[in-house]
């Protein structure tokens, strides 16, 4: 993998430690988020992503450690770096009594922007998470799946230099989630965005990622580029069914077990 260069890196984590009490929910650990690049964090409930994604997004500091965000101390710096941020949370927190369209004009104000700006940045996200044809209809009815590309939008509005997802698939259907992985993946290679993304699902960070953090009990267990972690990789899939012949048939094998 070529070096990248010390300007590109977005957040450098060096130590960092996050305790509650006699808890530590992230301990001491180590990573890069570069600019331009889909970043994974990877590990089960409770092994501290979303403590370290809380971090990041300048909501709780850290106990401990170095971590730096697009050059600015989150403890000292945190409104200024919030306002550089997008956050797509794992619960959609969308005004549900407004319109589609009034979602985005209504926080694009929190960041101060002027009118005429949010208008034209609604449209073409809007265009974007292909949601213009509905730009008039209440959230409250929508589907889940078209929540979450709206939440997309809205995490988009003061064009982020780093956008941030805690779980981002919680709750889709399976067309839901391929729409949303593909998505991101345009995000990334077409417009150059920078992503966080929190998950405990390997085919999400592998379908959506360059590079990936493992992390268990709040350490850092393994990280580097996607294809390199996943390289060897055996996926076995286990499913239970009443007529096995007829599942291995469906399968085209005849390696399931009765």
């Amino acid at each position: 993998m070529p070096e990248r260069s010390e300007t590109e890196v977005l957040v450098r984590a060096r130590g960092l430690t996050k305790r509650f009490g006699s808890f530590t929910a992230v301990d001491g650990i180590d990573f890069d988020l570069y600019r331009g690049e889909a970043f994974g964090f990877l590990g089960p409930n409770g092994a501290g992503k979303s403590s370290t994604m809380r971090m990041i997004g300048c909501v709780s500091p850290p106990t401990s450690g170095e971590l730096n965000i697009l050059g600015c101390d989150p403890v000292r710096d945190g409104s200024a770096i919030r306002a550089r941020l997008g956050v797509v949370p794992q619960e959609d927190t969308l005004d549900m009594e407004l319109t589609v369209r009034e979602n985005l004009l209504v926080y694009g104000r929190y960041f101060g922007l002027p009118r005429r700006v949010i208008r034209e940045r609604t449209a073409a996200l809007l265009d974007f998470v292909q949601l213009a044809d509905r730009a008039t209809s209440k959230v409250d009815p929508l589907s889940g799946g078209l929540k979450r590309r709206l939440t997309i939008a809205r995490s988009l509005i003061n064009e982020p230099e780093i956008l941030i997802l805690d779980e981002p698939t919680n709750g889709l259907d399976p067309g839901g989630i391929q729409e949303f992985r593909e998505m991101i993946r345009a995000m990334v290679e077409q417009e150059g965005r920078t992503v966080f993304i929190s998950s405990h699902l390997l085919d999400e960070v592998e379908r959506t990622c360059d590079a990936v953090a493992i992390v268990d009990h709040g350490q850092v267990i393994r990280q580097g580029p996607i294809h390199e972690l996943t390289a060897g990789v055996r996926v076995v899939v286990e499913v239970q069914c009443s007529d096995p012949p007829a599942a291995a048939r469906a399968l085209g094998s005849s390696a399931v077990r009765r």
